[in-house]
């Protein structure tokens, strides 16, 4: 059980680091004007974004959780 705890752990925690990369490469295109975020103002846009944040924000505090424990 231990070792199958410690894989997901470690899987979630990569998951996590792609994603961090994914948020920050986005965030300097933005930054630097490379691409136009005015297609995303859209209601149904936002809402879809604001839920794939707040997944990645419970999936952040589940690997916090689990390595705390550890």
């Amino acid at each position: 059980m231990r070792e199958y705890i410690l894989r997901f752990a470690v899987t979630l925690g990569g998951f996590l680091i792609l994603m961090g990369i994914i948020m920050v490469s986005i965030f300097a295109m933005v930054f630097f004007g490379f691409v136009d975020l005015s297609a995303l103002e859209n209601q149904e846009y936002r809402m879809l974004s604001l839920w794939i944040l707040l997944v990645v924000g419970v999936f952040d505090l589940l690997s916090g959780i689990i390595f705390r424990c550890k």
